[in-house]
């Protein structure tokens, strides 16, 4: 009987905390569930997945918790964060917010100029204002605000598409009004100079 109850009592803690009372180790999770496509550090090789290195950790943290309520739709990312509790995905946002990121190497540096000037001061005559008036001079953003430099471009130009097209909604609708604007060629331009900031 006495057995009986210990096991209930260690079934009622294992509820309350099923990561247990420290939680997990953010590395043993890295190492499970993100470094296949992100990598150990946050720099991913493929531009299929963004790099989540140098990445501002409360935008990292709030990315997270929308993936894990559903308000960011993401079936991959939605399972991978299921079962995290708040404790876990803060340490990973810390974890992968301390990594250093490495720029690629734009491929068109005329194109990417361009970007540059787009970057710093919008196009008044289709209606975009400049992105460094949010994400900051070096593309570094600030708390909520996502870091852009060092992204891979093309991961950056499917975001962007996605904010245009709606595919991408909340909680970042205002991006929808600011990049409705933008042309084929200066989403590439814009992408092409933020992927070669450090």
């Amino acid at each position: 009987m006495r057995c009986a109850g210990l096991i209930a009592i260690a079934c009622l803690a294992s509820l309350a905390d099923p990561a247990g009372a420290a939680g997990r180790d953010p590395l043993a999770i890295v190492e499970a569930r993100c470094q296949n496509c992100h990598g150990m550090t946050g720099q991913s090789s493929s531009p299929n997945y963004p790099k989540l290195a140098s990445q501002n950790a409360q935008y990292l943290q709030r990315q997270l918790f929308n993936f894990k309520s559903g308000k960011r739709q993401n079936a991959e990312m939605q399972a991978q964060v299921a079962d995290l509790t708040g404790a876990e995905i803060e340490a990973l946002a810390d974890y992968f917010s301390g990594k250093a990121v490495i720029a690629d190497v734009a491929f068109d540096p005329a194109l990417a100029d361009i970007g540059r000037l787009l970057y710093e001061n919008g196009n008044t005559a289709n209606g975009v204002t400049a992105c460094s008036a949010c994400h900051g001079p070096r593309a570094h953003g600030a708390l909520f605000l996502p870091r852009l430099a060092g992204q891979h471009a093309s991961y950056i130009e499917r975001q962007i598409k996605a904010f245009i097209d709606h595919t991408r909604e909340a909680p970042d609708i205002v991006m929808h009004t600011v990049v409705a604007g933008l042309t084929e060629a200066e989403i590439i331009a814009v992408a092409q100079y933020l992927s070669g900031l450090d």
